[in-house]
């Protein structure tokens, strides 16, 4: 199984600054150690071009060049440098790689990724460019020029921080469908609406945690009785960890676990492809977050090993849907 890393371009931060930057390298240094079947390759940078298909041109100017506001960069998080412009292009290449392989193999992953926070003209939330949404736009936009066909989209959201960047970025989009299972009272504290969001009280523990999702699987595959999606962004959060700073829940290691082979079992059911990006995870202890998301990672190549590959889209599998104007 392929996985893309961007770990070598560390944001130069403050000290006691709250973001987990050193997670990043832990995590591939665990896998490269204990998961012999990830394929480890360095991220691309994704290029202006691409992000300019979610993104406005004034922004991403502002982040390539250096002139983000002092509010901006408040409400992003981040103080701007040229690593920090660097990573989050990264950051977004990781992603589409990753979409990318899974098209092909089934399954792949962004050891980062999963910033979901940014909106098309502003970052928000440690979230500079919105990488899951730059490459759902960009694999429906490659994969229309390949066979002439529509690729639907599927966000299985399950940080424990609402998608509202991604959910306004969609909002009028018919084609990507938004899944967010989140902390009813976290932050974003104004959310946006998704396609199906969940909220969920301070203090869920695991059986209602796994209910809640069983019954958001549910309505996805519901809304999607006549035309699968093509390809899923699974945005598996370590937050929602009762062990988490920012979390508020009381989600244990186990139930994640849990959480991360029911998406990938019911996609694989399906044939769906899947990217997999690691989204949030502040633990007290961070290698204990590092845990959860090298699961995360085990159970994908387990599903990887044994994936449907004959059931991968193709154009034959596209051959009802109508084609954009």
């Amino acid at each position: 199984m392929l996985a893309f890393y961007s770990d070598r371009f560390v944001l130069p931060l403050p000290p006691g600054h709250r973001f987990p930057m050193a997670k990043y390298r832990m995590l591939r240094d665990r896998v490269a150690a204990e998961l012999p079947a990830v394929r480890l390759e360095e991220a691309p940078a994704a290029s202006e071009g691409e992000l300019a298909l979610v993104h406005t041109p004034a922004y991403i100017d502002a982040v390539l060049q250096g002139t983000l506001s002092a509010a901006a960069q408040r409400e992003i998080g981040f103080p701007w440098s040229p690593a920090m412009a660097e990573r989050a292009r990264r950051s977004v290449g990781a992603t589409v790689a990753a979409a990318r392989a899974a098209l092909t193999e089934g399954l792949a992953a962004n050891l980062a990724g999963g910033t979901h926070h940014a909106y098309a003209d502003k970052g928000s939330g440690y979230c500079v460019f919105n990488d899951v949404a730059v490459a759902a736009r960009l694999m429906q936009a490659e994969w229309h020029r390949r066979c002439r066909r529509l690729l639907r989209v599927a966000v299985i959201d399950l940080d424990v921080h609402q998608g509202n960047g991604t959910a306004a970025i969609f909002r009028d989009d018919p084609t990507v469908f938004t899944l967010s299972l989140h902390g009813a009272r976290n932050f974003p504290f104004r959310k946006e609406a998704s396609d199906l969001d969940v909220e969920l009280p301070d203090g869920c523990t695991d059986g209602p945690y796994l209910d809640a999702l069983e019954q958001a699987l549910a309505a996805l595959w519901a809304a999607h009785a006549d035309h699968a999606p093509g390809l899923i962004f699974y945005l598996a959060g370590a937050d929602p960890h009762e062990g988490d700073r920012l979390g508020r829940l009381k989600v244990s290691a186990q139930a994640l676990a849990e959480r991360d082979a029911r998406v990938l079992r019911a996609a694989a059911e399906r044939g769906i492809p899947v990217v997999i990006t690691m989204a949030g995870g502040y633990g007290h202890d961070l290698a204990q977050t590092v845990a959860i998301q090298w699961r995360t990672l085990q159970l994908a190549c387990e599903y990887w090993r044994r994936w449907p590959r004959a059931q991968a889209p193709s154009e034959e599998d596209f051959r009802h849907e109508p084609t954009p104007g």
